[in-house]
């Protein structure tokens, strides 16, 4: 076993109060590392020192900013195959899905290094005489991140990248899941030049480290991606802190994807495999619910079940596999009990749904296919987050539009139709915050606005440049020339 490796607190690799193994789910007997774990002391060091740090960072050059994110960039791009595989080996995504994934971590870390220098204000005359009026942003002081397991190098690349070119200080923790990813690209980040302090890594528990960084008063802004229940917990200790914190929150999705009579067959079945199936389900933006109109319904099933039938599921990292084990027992213990509960329901389990045994332990299931479900039973209403998805019959358009809106969450919708009517009215109707049409539903590019609508997203979009929205604060400044 190797060294147990870090927090990175206030430009110091420091030692933690625990230990936290790090398991591969392709592999159960493979631990992939050990990592410090922090304690709430330790929390409150890593606040300490951005809060230290904030000042001089905030004022730093657009130059400096990009110069460290830039270079963080290169090093992220130039190791996505070493990346890549300890992403699929600690969190079970396939090796394609991985290098891919850290692909676009360094892409987005590029993209912020230009924003840094793309920064503007506005200067206005005032309605009153003499006076000149300056609109401009700034950073909004120390950012508390919270990641979530199922992307662990992407997710957090587009929270700290903006962060840091913005002017803002971080402190990360990322889920204990997986460790691993943030661990290496926190030492990318430490390597980039950036001031003691400026970027913290805390690797711990939510009900430590993360109600640590909600509880503090100089944690100014709280970016999180997780569950429902955890983000409306901490939607409530934001508003009640003292003083107030902003706070963006990425939660669930149900999203559909809604196929119509006239839709390409081969186009419809791809676009449903990938987004409900590939990564292992384990995607907000997955899509859960294929509602399918009368007259496509029996061949998209039957066509479905011949591509899930020679969908390959084994190790992550083996080559020719198409998905990979369940992140670890309790994830796997949840999918098993929502194939339990749709069926008590009286939905069909059409393919799939068993585990798996292949050469080493693991967490593997075979997808699932549902059929004969409608938008009332919780396998339509709830996140699974694992690889099943049901088929909901509808009679016509209208009707598929109806159910793909019903429903609390507003993530990413889809259509898959020939008809430039029919997806243009879905564009415009559907209640997501991002609708693809003859695409899988996951899957959005790193330079555009990421985010939902009801119980989905809170707060201001992430990602491109509309990322600039929660990471900076507006000032109204007024001068008159004496």
């Amino acid at each position: 076993m190797n060294a147990i490796l870090k927090n990175f607190i206030a430009g110091e690799w420091v030692d933690g109060s625990g230990v936290t193994r790090n398991i591969n789910p392709s592999n159960t007997n493979d631990v992939v590392g050990e990592y410090a774990k922090a304690d709430k002391a330790q929390t409150e060091k890593a606040i300490a020192a951005a809060k230290a740090a904030f000042p001089a960072w905030s004022r730093s050059t657009p130059q400096e900013r990009y110069d460290a994110l830039n270079k963080i960039s290169a090093e992220i791009l130039s190791r996505k195959e070493e990346l890549g595989r300890l992403l699929a080996r600690e969190e079970g995504k396939t090796l394609p899905e991985g290098i891919g994934e850290v692909a676009r971590a360094g892409q987005i870390f590029a993209f912020f290094a230009g924003e840094a220098l793309r920064l503007t204000g506005e200067k206005g005359a005032s309605v009153r005489p003499g006076l000149d009026v300056e609109i401009t942003r700034e950073a909004v002081g120390v950012v508390g991140m919270i990641t979530p397991w199922n992307f662990p190098i992407a997710i957090p690349a587009w929270k700290i990248a903006p962060a840091l070119c913005y002017g803002n200080t971080v402190v990360f923790k990322p889920a204990e899941l997986v460790p691993g990813s943030a661990h290496a690209l926190s030492e990318i980040i430490a390597r980039s030049g950036l001031p003691a302090g400026v970027f913290n890594l805390v690797v711990g528990s939510g009900s430590v480290v993360g109600q640590t960084l909600i509880d503090h008063p100089d944690v100014a802004a709280i970016s999180f991606t997780g569950s429902v229940g955890t983000g409306r917990k901490i939607a409530q200790a934001c508003v009640l802190s003292n003083p107030m914190k902003k706070f963006q929150l990425e939660m669930g999705g149900k999203n559909p994807l809604v196929v119509l009579d006239d839709a390409d067959l081969k186009v419809a079945v791809e676009a449903a495999t990938n987004g409900a199936y590939f990564s292992t389900g384990q995607r907000c933006t997955a899509s859960s619910r294929f509602i399918v109109t009368e007259g496509i319904h029996d061949k998209f099933v039957a066509a479905m079940t011949e591509r899930l039938k020679g969908l390959v599921v084994d190790d992550a990292v083996k080559q020719g596999t198409h998905i990979g084990p369940v992140v670890d027992g309790n994830q796997l213990e949840q999918d098993q009990r929502y194939l339990k509960i749709a069926q008590d329901e009286g939905a069909k389990l059409t393919w799939g749904g068993e585990l798996l045994n292949r050469e080493t332990p693991g967490f593997y299931m075979q997808p699932a296919l549902f059929t004969e479900a409608s938008n009332t039973m919780r396998i339509a209403r709830e996140e699974v987050f694992g690889p099943v998805a049901c088929v909901i019959r509808a009679k016509t358009y209208d009707e598929a539009l109806a159910i793909a809106n019903d429903t609390e969450f507003g993530l990413a919708a889809g259509v898959c139709t020939s008809s430039l009517k029919y997806a243009s009215h879905f564009k415009r109707n559907s209640e997501a915050g991002m609708v693809m049409v003859n695409l899988p539903t996951a899957g959005v590019d790193y330079h555009v606005p990421f985010g939902g609508r009801k119980g989905s997203s809170y707060g201001a979009r992430e990602q491109g440049s509309y990322a600039r929205e929660f990471y900076t604060t507006v000032k109204t400044a007024y001068t008159f020339p004496v």
